[in-house]
């Protein structure tokens, strides 16, 4: 999926959340829920929250043991989770058939974009920005990895980059140095091209 197709499928899937923000569980409830259960040491109930995933790590009986063991524990953040200044947050990842991911927070009953692949720069750990960098790897997207390097880099790349294009304004001027198949060509700016020539075509082989 492309970094512009990625955005299209995202806004689809952002439109629809907003349309449907009325169907939106509120995690207040969610929230007072678990502390009502957690006050009362309930294991089923407390179980019955689990995600699919959850439960598969974990059986009803082994959340019941857990849920007699740590009852003072659990009846303390119970009471704690009632208290009215209590903020609640509530966040979603979306993860696309080819491994993008959009990570949305919960805001006014409607979901948010906070992060995503295919906009990278908001990483919040070291894991999350190398993860982003693999993905605009991935996808060939120039513009993607400028967006990932620190502002120093960014600037760095693009200097080079626009003293490249400047050089390159008048290539049938440049001296271009041709020996057999391969050719060299310096480039106004402390710039170089190497290039050559294979089945007749001459293609750009470095250039720096």
């Amino acid at each position: 999926m492309t970094g512009r197709a990625a955005m299209a499928a995202m806004a689809c899937a952002m439109a629809a959340v907003s349309c449907a923000s009325t169907s939106v569980p509120d995690p207040h409830a969610a929230a007072k829920a678990y502390a009502d259960a957690a006050s009362r040491g309930d294991g089923d109930a407390l179980y019955g929250m689990l995600s699919a995933s959850s439960r598969q790590a974990r059986s009803r009986d082994d959340v019941k043991r857990m849920v007699a063991e740590e009852r003072g524990e659990l009846a303390e953040q119970g009471k704690e989770l009632a208290r009215p200044d209590v903020r609640v947050e509530a966040t979603a990842r979306l993860r696309y058939a080819d491994g993008e991911e959009a990570a949305l927070e919960l805001r006014d009953g409607e979901y948010r974009i906070t992060a995503s692949g295919a906009l990278p720069g908001g990483a919040r750990t070291p894991e999350e920005a190398l993860g982003q960098l693999r993905r605009v790897l991935a996808r060939r997207s120039y513009a993607g990895l400028m967006r990932v390097l620190s502002p120093a880099t960014r600037t760095a790349i693009e200097n080079d980059v626009r003293s490249l294009v400047d050089g390159l304004d008048e290539p049938g001027t440049l001296p271009v140095q041709v020996n057999g198949d391969s050719a060299v060509v310096p480039v106004p700016g402390g710039h170089q091209v190497k290039l050559r020539r294979e089945g007749g075509v001459w293609r750009v082989e470095d250039f720096d």
